[in-house]
């Protein structure tokens, strides 16, 4: 149990990138289609990815003409993981729409729409930096990279506006100073980045880092 990761998702394609990240640092992940409840007891850690955007009814808000249909089951079997990851205690990293959805459970908001060509770039190449964020010297995160400064790739419309909480913010992007990255403040590793580590771990060892900072927490048990 204590190398196996969960990693719901919705397509089958993109997730792969995020299995091979995992496996890269010798964990066991294990994806499951977020159709159906997942129990987290046979797990050490949580893995949450990219996606469509969380229901804004989840937040107290109607949703903008730019904000993504919902996908209302994959919201709820998300949530009721993280609530148990908090729980128990159980490392979780979160990337992109997990961010924001750890964001939201935590009773945060979100900008439905930057229109920021900044942070959804038109790359055909997913590694290709986008900007620059900045990291807090006093976090989690700075521990895990090992770097104040990150050439990140972005492909996101929507960002933090309102923390959840328990959670701060470790990183901002240099330009715009959009949140880029939360971790909790009273657990053991919960890390959440707004960019896409899994396309990067192959070209920047700070990136591979991150991944391997969630392996130790999963395999420090």
């Amino acid at each position: 149990m204590r190398n196996r990761v969960l990693v719901p998702f919705r397509n089958a394609g993109k997730v792969q990138a995020y299995l091979e990240a995992l496996r890269g640092v010798g964990i066991d992940p294990h994806g499951h289609l977020a159709e159906a409840p997942a129990d987290l007891d046979c797990y050490g850690g949580l893995l949450l990815t990219g996606g469509t955007d969380v229901n804004p009814a989840r937040y107290g808000e109607e949703a903008r003409p730019e904000t993504d249909t919902p996908d209302d089951m994959r919201d709820e079997v998300e949530l009721q993981l993280i609530e148990r990851a908090i729980a128990r205690d159980v490392p979780v990293l979160a990337i992109c729409r997990g961010l924001q959805l750890l964001n939201v459970s935590l009773g945060g908001t979100l900008v439905q729409h930057l229109g920021s060509v900044l942070h959804d770039p038109e790359f055909e190449d997913r590694s290709k930096p986008a900007h620059q964020v900045e990291v807090r010297p006093d976090s989690l995160l700075f521990k895990s990279v090992g770097a104040t400064q990150l050439a990140v790739n972005s492909r996101h419309h929507q960002a933090v506006s309102k923390v959840g909480e328990g959670l701060r913010v470790s990183a901002r992007d240099t330009e715009q100073g959009t949140v880029e990255a939360l971790e909790h403040t009273s657990k053991r590793f919960i890390l959440a980045v707004q960019w896409h580590p899994e396309d990067q771990v192959v070209n920047q060892p700070a990136q591979r880092r991150l991944f391997q900072s969630f392996a130790d927490a999963v395999n420090a048990g």
